[in-house]
């Protein structure tokens, strides 16, 4: 299996129509060949590429920032002497004087399948900031690790944000390059657009589902995205940064876990078998407990509960739904903990005036779900299925795997 890159590197008729022009590159940690060398310095290597730019996304192109909300600066290349934009920084959107650097960008980015994930966010920037100045985009295309499965509430009109970028559910089942075609249908852009695709991609595949298992190495794209596990589970672990619940940072598993100090995670895990089994289906939960050495409850003993996928024998990849699972994991401590304060306020993603778990869900119907007691699993099901069955439609002349 090749990605984009590896076959812009190996087939230079791809990278011919980029002879004479300005080349800049949007890319972090995890754009890299298939022998772990950055796609900035392949790039440069090959000798018929002009690089006049960079640019790196949240957590920077070197993945130097831990948290969310951290800003990165821009910088020179020490070694190609190139400036590096930040575009998590003063600007999320390239300026028309970073746009002046470059006649074609590529976009290199690996992508968790999830709406928050802010690199599709950074796509959409880039794409209508070249429509804006006439410069060309190309996407080198890699693996969706969450594969195509479809599952959450689609963001509703007026609460799009930096992690919310269009009227999409929380797993949106396209890969980058795929879902920059949605873009630039859904918001009517007119830019020139291409696509690098993968060769040999196959995202219903086990054992990896959307991920070659196997073939090849991962890489963090974002600090707190240790591996294939963690991706899977994203889209529903996501909603704990509204939450007061720890997500697993500052532990060796984040976003693959959640817990406090004052829940009984074994209670939790029973009471979700009884309010939903059917949502419980795919994956293994364990109680566990874990210590948080920064963020949330840092140095107290968290009750936990894990999300297992590494099973292929526990896990069913069509069956498995982590939005659904996390959703249940917080109506059934709102059940056992009627005054519980479940909910973070503070501006997420600067975000002024909603709930940081609205700003997420792209809406307050997740939350106001939970809250409500007299509402079940059911009345979510009811308002859900519709947006994941007309996003199946929607995303369907977009597919090119």
């Amino acid at each position: 299996m090749k990605f984009g890159i590896d076959r812009l590197l190996a087939e230079p008729a791809l990278r011919a129509p980029l002879r004479g022009k300005r080349v800049s590159l949007v890319a972090h940690p995890a754009s890299v060949t298939r022998d772990l060398t950055h796609t900035l310095d392949a790039l440069a290597a090959t000798g018929d590429i002009k690089l006049t730019s960079a640019f790196g996304p949240q957590h920077g192109m070197r993945g130097d920032k831990q948290d969310n909300m951290v800003e990165s600066p821009d910088f020179d290349d020490p070694i190609l002497g190139i400036p590096v934009f930040s575009l998590y920084g003063e600007h999320r959107r390239p300026t028309g004087q970073q746009t002046s650097t470059f006649d074609v960008v590529l976009i290199d980015l690996q992508d968790l399948g999830c709406r928050i994930y802010t690199f599709i966010t950074t796509l959409l920037y880039v794409l209508e900031a070249a429509a804006k100045e006439g410069k060309s985009v190309w996407v080198l295309d890699r693996p969706n690790p969450a594969g195509r499965p479809i599952e959450g509430l689609s963001l509703r009109k007026g609460w799009e944000s930096f992690v919310g970028a269009g009227p999409m559910p929380m797993r949106h089942g396209f890969t980058l390059g795929e879902l920059g075609h949605w873009f630039i249908e859904h918001y009517k852009l007119d830019v020139d657009y291409r696509v690098i695709e993968m060769e040999g991609y196959q995202p219903d595949a086990a054992p990896g589902f959307g991920w070659p298992s196997g073939e090849r190495t991962w890489v963090n794209p974002s600090p707190n995205a240790p591996n294939l596990w963690m991706a899977r589970a994203y889209a529903g672990t996501v909603m704990l940064e509204g939450a007061t619940l720890s997500e697993g940072r500052g532990t060796t598993r984040p976003l693959e876990l959640f817990g406090a100090p004052d829940i009984d995670a074994r209670r939790v895990i029973l009471e979700m078998h009884t309010l939903a089994p059917e949502w419980l289906r795919g994956c293994k939960l364990r109680d566990c407990w874990f210590e948080p050495t920064f963020h949330k409850h840092v140095g107290k003993l968290c009750s936990g509960v894990q999300i297992h996928t590494e099973d292929p024998a526990l896990y069913d990849h069509q069956a498995f739904q982590p939005w659904r699972i996390q959703a249940l994991a917080f109506k059934v401590i709102r059940n056992l903990y009627p005054d519980y304060p479940l909910w973070r306020d503070f501006p997420y993603e600067y975000e002024l005036g909603k709930l940081p778990i609205d700003v997420i869900n792209g809406g307050p119907l997740l939350r106001e779900w939970v809250d409500d007691p007299t509402t079940r699993p059911g009345d979510l099901d009811a308002i859900t299925r519709p947006d994941e069955q007309a996003w199946a439609a929607a995303r369907r002349p977009h597919l090119r795997y």
